[in-house]
C-alpha cells in the first residue's frame, strides 16, 4: 500500500497550484445522500453521490452522479462495457482513493497515481456549477466551478466517461 496519500491540505493545495478556484465547508460527518439537507442548502450546485464498483475482471470504477440520479447497477456496466458491477471493499478503496466507506469523492483520483480507477461522471451532474465534493473525508464539503473541476481532472489525465443516466447512455 502507498504511505504517501495525499490529504486535504495536499488536495486544496492542489487545486490553488492548477488555478482551481475552491470554497469548503465543515460540517459533522455525512454518511448518506439522504443525510446532510442542510449543509447542501447552504451551499449551492450540484451535491454528489459517489460509488466506488469493481467489475468481474477486477477493473475498478468510481461513478459520480447528482445525488438524486438514480442509477440501475445491475445494467449499468452494459452500457460502460465493464464486466458486471459490485461495490469494492474499504481496503481497495483506501490504497486506490486515498479514502474510508462514507467519504468517497472524485477528489480522491488525486490518489490514484496509477490510473486503476475509471471514471464515469453523470451527464447531470457534468451541467452542474458549480459541483461539490467531500475533500477526502466526510466532515466537510468543497465546491469548485464545473471548470474548475473539469481543471482538476485534466491536471490529473484523467477523462471521464460521461453517461446519461435517465437514458443509461454513454454521452460522446
Amino acid at each position: 500500500m502507498k504511505t504517501s496519500m495525499k490529504t486535504r491540505a495536499d488536495l486544496l493545495s492542489f487545486l490553488d497550484a492548477h488555478g482551481v478556484a475552491h470554497a469548503t465547508l465543515d460540517h459533522p460527518p455525512v454518511f448518506r445522500v439522504e443525510e446532510g439537507l442542510e449543509i447542501k442548502a447552504a451551499l449551492p450546485g450540484g451535491h454528489t453521490k459517489n460509488l466506488f464498483l469493481k467489475d468481474a475482471k477486477g477493473q475498478l470504477w468510481l461513478i459520480s452522479a447528482l445525488g438524486e440520479t438514480a442509477i440501475d447497477l445491475k445494467r449499468l456496466h452494459t452500457v460502460i462495457g465493464s464486466a458486471r458491477l459490485s461495490f469494492g471493499n474499504a481496503e481497495l478503496m483506501l490504497e486506490t482513493l486515498g479514502v474510508t466507506p462514507g467519504s468517497v469523492t472524485a477528489f480522491g483520483l488525486i490518489n490514484d497515481t496509477d490510473h486503476r480507477v475509471r471514471f464515469v461522471l453523470d451527464a447531470a451532474l457534468a451541467k452542474a456549477d458549480p459541483v461539490n465534493f467531500h475533500p477526502l473525508s466526510n466532515d466537510a464539503t468543497t465546491a469548485v466551478s464545473q471548470a474548475g473541476f473539469r481543471r482538476f481532472l485534466a491536471a490529473l489525465g484523467v477523462t471521464p466517461m460521461i453517461v446519461d443516466f435517465a437514458a443509461m447512455a454513454v454521452v460522446h
